[in-house]
């Protein structure tokens, strides 16, 4: 991929300000675009494009002038909670903004275009059973890139990461905890911090490995198919709060629910796939925990 133009979009949010530095460090030239002008801070090699992906001029407009070899397509909702407030948003942002970029991209059959979904899907059935809002629209943006790929052959990629956590603005439980710990080390919020369920398991993959598996799944990926990415390691919600809590400067209060594992979860993710192709993670957890809350400590909690 070096010298050839990589498009980003979703540049601004937690996974793309990674993606972004560690792409234009190999020597990429990288197109990232946002949706707000200086939403994203500056990035030595990348170029800021303001366009919103579900308007089709302006997607148009941004395909024909940057011509890309790759797109790393991250735009997105992703938050449970917000999408039963509006779930029309999730639809719109979802599946309507992917289908406007793919289109565009028919004007160029040579980009290799990964699509990151989410391991939050379910399975279609008669009667469907969505466990939320967020869920159904990754399940039919799903469903609608790779029907989209067989009906204009385009040069289409999926990933499917599993939670991903690490330094940076993350909305993920991690994330959450770690600037509830560092609130309260500097004496601004001394409330318990509530745990739905003390028993529900998830696979964590540090978000700088999830990045090296999409440079793999770009460059050596084949068409039509789809790449779950975990760690193969499923830890418990109790046990990743007092993992986070030991490192902690001051005493944190946790208030766990006790309610069953949820019956939606994927305890299943395989990422045989990306091992054959020579990916694996390369960051241990105890690091991430400690990367993410040294992020809180000096960077995610000025100016509150």
């Amino acid at each position: 991929m070096k010298e050839q133009t990589l498009l980003i979009t979703g540049a601004n949010g937690f996974t793309g300000r990674h993606a972004c530095d560690y792409f234009a460090t190999k020597g990429i030239r990288v197109i990232a675009v946002i949706r707000r002008p200086d939403s994203l801070p500056p990035i030595a090699g990348v170029e800021p494009w303001v366009c919103d992906l579900t308007v089709k001029d302006e997607v148009q407009t941004l395909v024909h002038h940057v011509r890309p070899d790759f797109v790393l397509h991250l735009a997105g909702k992703n938050s449970v909670p917000e999408s039963w407030i509006d779930p029309l948003l999730y639809m719109e942002n979802n599946i309507l903004a992917t289908l406007t970029l793919l289109d565009a991209l028919r004007s160029h059959p040579e980009s290799h275009i990964l699509i990151v979904s989410s391991r939050l899907k379910f399975t279609l059935a008669t009667p469907p059973r969505p466990p939320h809002p967020y869920s159904l629209s990754k399940t039919l943006e799903e469903c609608a890139v790779l029907s989209w790929r067989e009906l204009f052959q385009q040069h289409i990629l999926l990933a499917e990461p599993s939670n991903l956590m690490g330094p940076g603005p993350s909305t993920g439980i991690c994330a959450l905890l770690a600037r509830h710990i560092v609130n309260s080390e500097q004496g601004k919020d001394m409330n318990s911090f509530r745990i739905s369920s003390r028993y529900d398991t998830r696979d964590f993959v540090d978000v700088r490995d999830a990045i090296l598996a999409y440079d793999l799944i770009l460059e050596k990926g084949e068409s039509g198919r789809v790449y779950p990415i975990c760690s193969g390691v499923k830890r418990s919600l109790g046990d990743i709060a007092t993992s986070m809590v030991e490192l902690a400067k001051v005493p944190i209060l946790l208030e766990m629910g006790h309610a069953p594992q949820s019956s939606w979860i994927d305890d299943e993710c395989q990422s045989k796939d990306l091992y054959d192709m020579g990916w694996k993670p390369q960051i241990p957890w105890e690091q991430s925990l400690l990367d993410i809350m040294e992020y809180f400590r000096t960077e995610g909690v000025k100016g509150e």
